[in-house]
């Protein structure tokens, strides 16, 4: 595969944005490791861990394009993109996505028999998304499951099981997707309704979803602080809760429901810190955490 070929299959499953979940997977099996063998996910775990995030990524966003290449031809924001564009085939996607799924696969296998059971289940969640806007509003939800299962199959890649625990920081991721989805939703609302696609912005208007987004990110520090408390976390937990409450606040305080001209700085830096900086703080509190 010539270099631009790779530039282009990168920018169609926007892999740049493996930054949103994989530090919240990569949280969740420090804490995995942590809480059940006091000790850290070896070095072959964290591998196979961030290789399944990758390739079950880079499968769903593939198969979101197939399955959107009718509503990219006509949106004119999704216009250049490579199936619309013909820089990419529909053949290579399918191919493409096939590949992906065999790697996640594989992945699953290195890690432990329940990885491989679940596995199935963690593809078709991921595919269901990408039809969940031709008929609900909360498709913007669903979303964030589909990256909020994360760190629960980080701690079940680690442990073989799961804590209930971790249902939390899955609920919290969640809600952090499903809010700032909404807002990235906000700038297709004329394109929504001509094409009868589902939206909370679509649904209640621009600015009541920006209200439902921010009740969607306080529910976020709600969730993270529960967890902490629950899993009795030392202070630098409750550090990187403070952060992501400050980002979140910025984040929101760049979009008005009149200007939505700094949207992507919103969507993409802001997270993308969010997300980082959760995973410092969070690790600095899982190595100095007396279980």
């Amino acid at each position: 595969m010539s270099r631009g070929r790779l530039r282009t299959v990168l920018e169609m499953i926007k892999f740049e944005h493996s930054v949103f979940a994989l530090p919240f997977a990569l949280t969740g099996a420090l804490l995995a490791a942590r809480a059940t063998r006091h000790g850290w996910p070896t070095l072959r775990q964290v591998l196979w861990i961030v290789v399944a995030m990758v390739a079950a990524r880079s499968a769903a966003m593939t198969m979101n394009r197939i399955v959107d290449l009718r509503y990219d031809r006509e949106n004119p924001r999704t216009r250049q993109r490579a199936l619309v564009t013909g820089a990419l085939s529909l053949e290579f996607a399918w191919l493409f996505t096939l590949l992906a799924v065999a790697v996640f696969f594989a992945a699953a296998w290195q890690l432990n028999p329940l990885a491989v059971k679940l596995a199935p289940l963690a593809i078709a969640i991921l595919f269901f998304y990408s039809f969940t806007k031709r008929f609900t509003n909360w498709s913007h939800l669903f979303l964030g499951f589909a990256l909020g299962i994360s760190p629960a199959a980080a701690w079940i890649a680690v442990t073989g099981g799961l804590d209930w625990r971790m249902l939390i920081l899955c609920a919290a991721v969640t809600l952090w997707v499903g809010g700032f989805d909404v807002l990235y939703a906000c700038q297709d609302v004329d394109y929504d309704k001509a094409a009868r696609l589902f939206s909370i912005p679509r649904r209640f208007g621009i600015a009541k979803a920006l209200l439902i987004a921010r009740g969607m990110h306080v529910g976020v520090i709600a969730l993270l602080s529960w967890l902490a408390l629950s899993l009795g976390l030392p202070w630098p937990s409750w550090a990187g809760i403070a952060v992501v409450a400050v980002l979140l606040a910025y984040e929101h305080s760049l979009i008005k429901a009149d200007d939505l001209s700094k949207l992507d700085a919103a969507f993409f830096t802001v997270n993308g810190y969010i997300s980082m900086l959760f995973l410092v703080f969070w690790g600095a509190a899982a190595a100095v955490w007396r279980i």
